[in-house]
């Protein structure tokens, strides 16, 4: 039988999918039904030392803000405009200082009250390492989903904001005298490590997603968040809805961040959504950062470059189970 490492990430997903219901783990968050008008939307994610984050680039605050904003991303990517609450799972070992620990739920409340969430419980256990397991609830109206699998043919793809900037973060937290990176304005060194250690939840997006959208247009949305990658953004969605993205160049980037890093740096938890091209315009417009990025094709396909029509390069994006 194949091990973890064999199999990867995606290939673990699709076998565990047969123990739940069909379909059930086919985008960023699970759907309960409360009645056809309304959803509740559930995620769970984990944070794990040595794996996500370190004591050398992230403090005890910053790791409770990075636990809750994965969950509360997922949310967005569903459609929820807001957090309801979360429950914390904490493995810890026994030398782990409270005064740390503390600081861990300053941040996690910190995020919370900034999207109106509760903590509403959790367990503890001891454990070799540090880790936060994450459950987030939220509530969609029915009519007002993001799914992965909506993008037609035609729509455009739309960014709500710059890839590669907490790949950035963690790359001049880990090497501040890196020499290639000793001429970034200082602004931006400051807006890369924030996005590293402090991300947020795009649920201004999907507000923005409301406002902009055409009054004759019905409201269908594909997309996901870009947690592992842009690039594995883009494969999760067009896998989804049978449709290639196909990405326009030049693809803009944040100063200091090569294209690499912009596909593959992960963790920059934007949103990355397929429209019909007129409510892409107006998202664009409404939403400050958000961009225009190419569109989906005919036929199903990976990600490539509208004007060679080659997949996109190999890259590094992340993967829980490479062997070391």
């Amino acid at each position: 039988m194949a091990d973890l490492a064999e199999l990867g990430e995606a290939e673990l997903i699709a076998q565990l999918s047969f123990f739940a219901p069909a379909n059930q783990f086919n985008d960023d968050a699970a759907l309960l039904g409360l009645d056809q008008k309304l959803q509740r939307v559930i995620s769970t994610d984990a944070l794990v030392e040595g794996v996500h984050f370190s004591n050398a680039t992230t403090p005890g605050f910053s790791v409770g803000w990075r636990a809750a904003a994965a969950n509360l991303s997922d949310l967005a990517a569903m459609g929820c405009l807001e957090v309801e609450g979360i429950t914390v799972a904490l493995a810890a070992p026994g030398h782990t200082s409270m005064p740390w620990i503390k600081e861990v739920y300053q941040g996690l409340s910190a995020l919370l009250k900034n999207h109106g969430g509760l903590l509403l419980g959790g367990d503890c256990s001891q454990a070799p390492v540090v880790m936060l397991a994450i459950t987030a609830i939220g509530k969609v109206a029915g009519d007002r989903l993001i799914r992965r699998g909506d993008g037609k043919a035609g729509d455009h793809l739309v960014i709500s904001g710059p890839h590669g900037l907490s790949a950035l973060g963690l790359k001049l937290l880990q090497d501040p005298n890196d020499p290639s990176l000793l001429q970034l304005d200082e602004s931006i060194r400051h807006k890369a490590i924030k996005a590293h250690q402090l991300p947020e939840p795009r649920f201004d997006a999907v507000a923005a997603l409301h406002r902009s959208k055409p009054a004759d247009m019905p409201w269908r949305v594909a997309g996901t968040d870009s947690s592992d990658g842009l690039r594995r953004s883009l494969e999760l969605i067009g896998n989804a809805c049978g449709h290639q993205p196909i990405l326009a160049e030049p693809f803009e980037l944040v100063e200091g961040c090569c294209l690499n890093s912009g596909l593959d740096g992960g963790e920059d938890f934007q949103l990355v959504l397929a429209l019909e091209s007129p409510w892409a315009k107006k998202f664009v417009e409404q939403l400050p950062g958000a961009q225009w990025i190419g569109w989906l094709g005919e036929n199903p396909g990976p990600p490539c470059w509208a004007n060679t029509k080659k997949p996109l390069l190999p890259g590094n994006s992340f993967e829980h189970f490479n062997r070391t």
